[in-house]
């Protein structure tokens, strides 16, 4: 299992793709296929039919995927990549721009 620099709550921008330059915070990490689920960016509609969840069916606006590499993470006021390193035997993330831990 290849272990991401993403986790879940960690606020980011979009970086590349129809969405960029959106901020949201990671809702999901799918780690088998490199992808993230964004609150509120990249929203796709989905035509259902009704079911006990949608009694209506019709047409649903949702989030869709988006692949790591098109995300940073949000730094203050730009954006940062992450690094790792040991501190008191605990493995920490940290934001190479600044330094600090997350």
């Amino acid at each position: 299992m290849i272990k991401l620099k993403f986790k879940k709550g960690d606020q980011v921008k979009v970086i590349a793709g129809d969405s960029k330059g959106s901020i949201g915070v990671i809702k999901s990490v799918d780690t088998k296929n490199m992808r993230v689920v964004i609150e509120g960016v990249n929203m796709v509609k989905r035509h259902t039919k009704p079911s006990a969840a949608y009694p209506d069916g019709g047409i649903i606006e949702k989030e869709a995927a988006l692949h790591i590499s098109n995300i940073a993470i949000v730094d203050g006021d730009g954006i940062s990549r992450v690094g790792r390193r040991i501190e008191s035997g605990k493995v920490v993330r940290f934001l190479k721009k600044s330094n600090k831990t997350i």
